[in-house]
């Protein structure tokens, strides 16, 4: 702390932990749709802040702390409220038990990848779904619920909603694999291909950003238990065959 902080980056976190304190407020004052768009910007502002510390050799150990704290209250607090004043609140006690084991969770899934950072975890895979995807993957399902006027049952959106939080919940503490797609670097050449799957994928959010959103939040989530099984299959048929050899 003698030798000061890096400025630059750690302004895209304070950026993230501002939109974050955002959706609290919104949240509180019924503005789900606000409270859910926030959790989308705080997570650019997320991505923003470790891609130009390294550009610009400037990680700390000191980013890493405001930046897992910042999250907390991004992606931990601030979807746990919009799920509960959005959907959860007239189950009481059970609703926010809900709200608070997601925020748990995704508290004790920042504490192990710090803990774990050391030992080279993110090189390739993330050990747990990340936080920023399990918000993610609350904010989007109310926008995509609002934005296509879907006129389904309060307690059937009420049971999805309090399934999903639990469901990150675990995935968020457990030992399956997500991709952390750390490999693409957007500061070195890629092939052409590569941009025009970036203007494809810019049109498509535009286009329908409401359902875009979270499609792409929900096959992410999905993806690790599902590479989890094809690989315990995997692992299964080669101990057979090494068996029958």
């Amino acid at each position: 702390m003698k030798k000061g902080v890096y400025l630059f980056p750690n302004l895209f976190t304070t950026g993230n932990l501002f939109l974050g304190f955002y959706s609290i407020v919104a949240s509180l004052k019924g503005r789900f749709d606000l409270a859910a768009w926030a959790i989308i910007g705080s997570m650019f502002f997320d991505m923003l802040d470790g891609k130009v510390a390294r550009l610009m050799r400037a990680t700390s150990s000191f980013g890493v702390q405001y930046d897992s704290l910042a999250d907390l209250v991004s992606f931990g607090v601030a979807p746990g409220l919009l799920a509960y004043n959005w959907t959860l609140s007239p189950l009481g006690r059970v609703g926010w038990l809900i709200a608070f084991l997601f925020l748990t969770c995704g508290a004790l899934r920042l504490a192990r990848f710090n803990v774990q950072a050391g030992g080279g975890e993110g090189k390739g895979n993330f050990q747990g779904l990340p936080i920023p995807a399990a918000a993610a993957a609350v904010a989007t399902t109310y926008l995509f619920i609002s934005g296509v006027h879907l006129f389904l049952p309060y307690r059937l959106v009420m049971a999805w909603v309090a399934v999903l939080m639990v469901a990150l919940a675990f995935l968020m503490v457990s030992n399956v694999e997500y991709k952390a797609f750390k490999e693409v670097d957007p500061a070195r050449r890629h092939p052409f291909g590569m941009l025009f799957l970036a203007v494809v994928l810019i049109f498509i959010l535009a286009a329908e950003p409401h359902v875009s959103f979270f499609l792409f939040a929900m096959v992410y989530v999905f993806s690790g238990p599902l590479l989890f099984l094809l690989s315990s299959k995997k692992v299964e048929v080669s101990a057979e065959e090494e068996a029958e050899v």
